[in-house]
């Protein structure tokens, strides 16, 4: 049994608004092919069991991680599916490690929405009774919670709009991301509104694609590379399931998640201790009630925190110097690949979009509407 857990490597797919030449399969063989060869492990002698996270709404078929087993390495072994976000996948691997079932865990997420109608989908979630007659999506529903958000703390159109071209102009940085571009706030509140207040350019494109990681207990992970990132700390959340019982414009169940990540991780001033933050943000005002509920800023104050420049890669606390998930990710797969790019920058890795001297970062996934489940990881380099 493990005292520590680390992460040992990681790869991520190009994202794209359509993989038609790729299959579920292929998908996940590209990158758990890659993290194979840059860790030189094999599945056979190396790796005890294998995470995978999918949907099976998404993926048009019961027991998702089905066509994926062979690839993933759960081929007659030890294979589990976590289906929902996959930050949740990197929380699982890391209780398997601690809890002394496992010693190294190889994990793969992929999801494809080019393949399936997402407010079909995401309509699925809601309350039957109710709420999923109506039509109800992420989107409608999200349009409910920024207009809450802003109506009880006076939140502006031009801060939400803030997020978006601060997220994009990351991009342009990251090899990995769908879209990237230089945008005014004038241009992104132009864009055509899709659910008032909400703009196209305020909100995460179609995206196909996936992740793997490879995670360690010390003794192991000490052997595998020279450059572990630790998992200090950890916490997860699930907030009400029907969309009228919580006041949208508080995220308690991010606050409950990431309190137990802290203390675990030993933070008591996310804002100061914190180097750089991959926050998991679907829609543009997100990121800043987001921002509350990590502890960045008390409540209501998301908007003057990027409006002081706080948040920018040159800020006090960088967050998705990635472009986050707008720049294109899909569900399931972004909260893997928030914990993918906080581990870059702790490795020092990130490329242009690099945070000098990050020592501590912060990963977040959520799924389901409006933020019902968040998952936070804390990773350091000691």
């Amino acid at each position: 049994m493990s005292d520590r857990v680390a992460i040992v490597g990681l790869a991520q797919t190009k994202f794209e608004e359509q993989k038609s030449h790729q299959g579920f399969s292929e998908l996940a063989y590209e990158v758990v092919e890659k993290v194979l060869r840059e860790t030189g492990l094999t599945i056979e002698e190396d790796i005890d069991s294998t995470v995978t996270s999918s949907q099976d709404f998404w993926d048009g078929r019961t027991i998702s991680d089905i066509p994926i087993g062979d690839v993933a390495g759960g081929h007659l072994r030890p294979e589990e599916k976590v289906a929902m976000d996959s930050a949740q996948a990197v929380y699982y691997a890391t209780i398997q490690i601690l809890s002394g079932h496992s010693e190294v865990v190889l994990l793969v997420a992929h999801c494809k929405e080019s393949q399936a109608c997402r407010p079909v989908i995401e309509n699925a979630a809601f309350d039957p009774i109710y709420q999923r007659i109506v039509g109800f999506d992420f989107l409608a529903a999200s349009a409910l919670q920024a207009r809450r958000y802003m109506y009880k703390y006076g939140i502006t159109e031009g801060q939400c709009a803030k997020v978006a071209v601060k997220n994009l102009r990351n991009a342009r940085r990251n090899p990995y991301a769908q879209r990237s571009m230089d945008l005014t706030v004038e241009q992104v509140l132009n864009s055509p509104m899709l659910a008032s207040p909400i703009h196209r350019l305020e909100t995460k494109p179609q995206s196909d694609g996936a992740c793997a990681m490879i995670l360690a207990g010390e003794e192991k992970a000490q052997k595998i590379t020279a450059r572990p990132i630790w998992v200090r700390g950890l916490g997860d959340c699930y907030d009400s399931y029907y969309l009228g019982d919580r006041d949208l414009a508080d995220c308690q169940s991010l606050i409950l998640a990431a309190k137990r990540a802290y203390k675990m991780a030993g933070v008591k001033n996310p804002l100061r201790e914190i180097d750089v933050a991959e926050v998991s943000e679907e829609y543009a005002y997100q990121e800043l009630l987001w921002y509350e509920g990590l502890g960045f800023c008390q409540r209501g104050e998301g908007g003057r925190l990027i409006d002081r420049g706080f948040t920018e890669i040159d800020g006090k606390i960088p967050v998705n110097p990635s472009g986050g998930m707008l720049t294109g990710n899909p569900v399931t797969v972004a909260g893997m690949v928030r914990v993918a790019e906080a581990t870059l920058q702790l490795r020092g890795e990130a490329g242009e979009r690099q945070v000098p001297g990050a020592k501590t970062a912060l990963a977040h996934g959520q799924s389901g509407y409006c933020g019902q489940y968040h998952c936070v990881l804390v990773l350091g380099r000691d």
